[in-house]
């Protein structure tokens, strides 16, 4: 007999071999329809596994964050069997889970079209209304190899092979079909349910390397019901309208090219917004007892060695040798002798370096050190998304060094300014994760406790609610991050603050304590915004390109009517531009529909139209980006009014 624990901590014994169906059948049958998988001593696995030794069990319902993942896990099964019947001769790859979905790759002698998908969910919803259950099997890998290569699927035998000795390979079917899987899988594909859907298809090489086959990779999601299906579409159909590759286009405000793969072009218009941005954070940092610095770009390898980003970071470094021969000589313009040094990836280091100047006293301490640094990262190419991921990227970032018994307040110091912040940006959902010791760690547990200790109680002093992400904390310290949810419901993380004890004492970071001893700093990596690209890029998007006035490219377009109001408009252009305001002038000889529709692609907030009246009467007609009608006012109201919700938030408050 063997001993199984429940969630409520009752005990119960059962014969060895008994299976999690039997036991959750002999508790309650209204459970086990809801039931679909367990987790046995914390291990997600089939309903129909024998239990063999005591352990604790756990059952896993479809409507559960977990059954999802099982969800979708299925979903890529009945995905590629659905595909196989409808184009005999396609081999099947890999099928995983992906956030908020899943996609199977395949190889095929045509790319799919996204018009066959009507014909492959129809396929997919007969396997599941056949409702064949999950099957496993163990087989050998002769058996295994020699199975899939009789049926032509070569690249499930390059698979085999790649299974380390020893390991099981374990087959699931579903019917007649069967795929190489590690699972688990529900209970039958009837658990799918039928609320999924093709989303799109692109090319994939085979293994993610541009020497292997291109395959063709069917993304697809899945969700417990329709309800869910349905928003999740929505939000997607949303967000494509949001696109802030799209948005930024028709504003004008940026671009990229191949010459500079993940670098920014910024648009005049773009910069400004770009330039708002980063005055802001530098107006609230200077408030808030922040020293700014700058450091090189381009540094010896043997800083990066020292600081241990060599040895870890190294592939996502762009590396270049310290001399490079004239391009008069024969060869190579890169010789390779010369030392190698590194575009910097991240601040940090240098600013230890600035810290190391001369020596710190525990009264010097905390030196809140920021900079807008440029910092280079070698994305890979296909990673590249827009503002979202790029390869030259500027940062808020600022590094806290304090002393030990200062790390809770300054944990408080950065999480209020770190809220007022993102309040100005128009973010009121915000979600705090810390993420406490990892498997493998530098340092003492007691260090670990300690440092851990000081954010959580940081925080509840701050009166924020968190949650724990157990074991996802930093080699060197545990770390807190915070999520931002936008206008439709996704969720962007973007902040962080992390506890460092190592990067200090490896490049030798020290201060004089009260007693005239030597310590090392604690340092404390801290962004609000991370990269100014993507956070504007994710504002683009929060805002659907109708960015909050003060950070508007073009706040305010004076638009006339009629010839006659051209001087009145160029007048009230100057007079706009003297109070500090982004004016431009529209006196071209079109319609005034014409000049609004054109303007309002651009995302422009305001428009001050005039006509001859307006002209002769000194008022203004008042058109607002997004809202029906417009308002007749005064030039002194309307200016007064204008200049006042353009102010900056953190200037009004000033």
């Amino acid at each position: 007999m063997i001993k199984v624990t429940f969630p409520d901590g009752a005990v119960r014994e059962y014969p060895r071999g008994t299976t999690g169906t039997t036991v959750v059948e002999a508790i309650s049958t209204s459970l086990a329809k809801k039931t679909v998988a367990m987790k046995w001593n914390g291990v997600l696995s089939d309903l129909s596994d024998p239990l063999e030794s005591d352990g604790r069990i756990e059952f896993v319902a479809r409507e559960s964050a977990d059954g999802l993942g099982l969800i979708r896990h299925d979903a890529a099964h009945v995905l590629a069997e659905a595909v196989q019947e409808l184009f005999p001769g396609t081999q099947v790859t890999i099928g995983p889970v992906i956030e908020n979905g899943f996609y199977y790759d395949f190889k095929r002698d045509e790319p799919f079209r996204e018009e066959e998908f009507p014909a492959i969910e129809k396929k997919m919803a007969e396997i599941i209304a056949r409702g064949a259950a999950f099957t496993k099997e163990v087989w050998s890998r002769e058996e295994a190899r020699r199975v899939f290569a009789a049926k032509g699927e070569d690249f499930k035998v390059e698979l085999v092979d790649a299974i380390p000795e020893g390991q099981d390979l374990k087959i699931y079917r579903q019917g007649q079909w069967f795929d190489l899987c590690r699972g688990p899988h529900m209970r039958s594909v009837k658990d799918v349910g039928t609320a999924f859907k093709l989303t799109k298809v692109a090319g994939a090489y085979w293994r993610g390397d541009s020497r292997n086959p291109v395959l063709s990779r069917l993304y697809g999601t899945a969700f417990a019901t329709q309800k869910e299906l349905d928003a999740y579409l929505l939000m997607m159909e949303e967000a494509e309208k949001r696109d802030h590759r799209k948005i930024g286009q028709e504003m004008d405000l940026y671009h990229f090219q191949p010459e500079a793969q993940g670098s920014v072009f910024w648009h005049p218009k773009g910069y400004v917004l770009y330039n708002q941005m980063e005055a802001y954070i530098r107006r609230r940092l200077t408030r808030s007892g922040y020293v700014e610095v700058k450091t090189p770009q381009l540094m010896s390898s043997k800083f990066w060695e020292m600081s241990g980003h060599w040895g870890k970071y190294r592939e996502n470094m762009f590396v270049v040798p310290d001399e490079v021969p004239s391009t008069e000589d024969a060869g190579p313009v890169f010789s390779g002798e010369g030392e190698l040094m590194a575009l910097k990836p991240m601040n940090c280091p240098a600013h230890v370096q600035i810290f190391n100047q001369g020596i710190k006293s525990y009264r010097d301490l905390p030196i809140r050190m920021a900079e807008f640094g440029c910092c280079h990262r070698n994305e890979a190419h296909g990673a590249l998304h827009g503002l979202m991921r790029v390869r030259q990227m500027t940062q808020d970032d600022a590094h806290i060094f304090c002393r030990e018994d200062q790390i809770q307040s300054e944990t408080e110091h950065f999480v209020n300014l770190l809220y007022s912040v993102y309040e100005h940006m128009g973010f009121a959902d915000v979600v705090i994760k810390l993420a406490t010791r990892p498997e493998k760690f530098g340092g003492t547990i007691e260090r670990w406790d300690m440092a851990e200790k000081a954010l959580g109680d940081a925080l509840l002093a701050t009166g924020h609610k968190f949650e724990i992400a157990a074991g996802e904390g930093a080699f060197y310290a545990p770390k807190l991050e915070f999520h931002l949810k936008d206008a439709i419901g996704r969720s962007w993380q973007v902040g962080t603050l992390q506890l460092d004890f190592v990067l200090p004492e490896r490049l030798g970071a020290t201060y004089v304590a009260e007693d005239g001893s030597r310590h090392f700093a604690v340092m404390l990596h801290r962004a609000i915004l991370g990269s100014l690209e993507r956070f504007i890029g994710m504002m683009i998007e929060n805002y659907a390109g109708k960015m909050p006035l003060w950070l508007a490219p073009t706040q305010v377009v004076v638009a006339t009517i009629v010839s006659e109001a051209d001087d009145a408009a160029r007048s009230l252009v100057s007079r706009l531009k003297a109070h500090g305001i982004r004016a431009e002038l529209d006196i071209r000889n079109e319609k005034i529909n014409y000049k609004v529709r054109e303007h309002s692609v651009q995302k422009v907030p305001l428009m001050f139209v005039l006509g001859r009246r307006e002209a002769e009467e000194g008022t203004v007609s008042v058109r607002r980006l997004g809202r029906e009608g417009q308002q007749v006012m005064t030039l002194d109201a309307a200016i007064a009014e204008l200049f006042a919700e353009a102010t900056p938030p953190d200037l009004k408050a000033a």
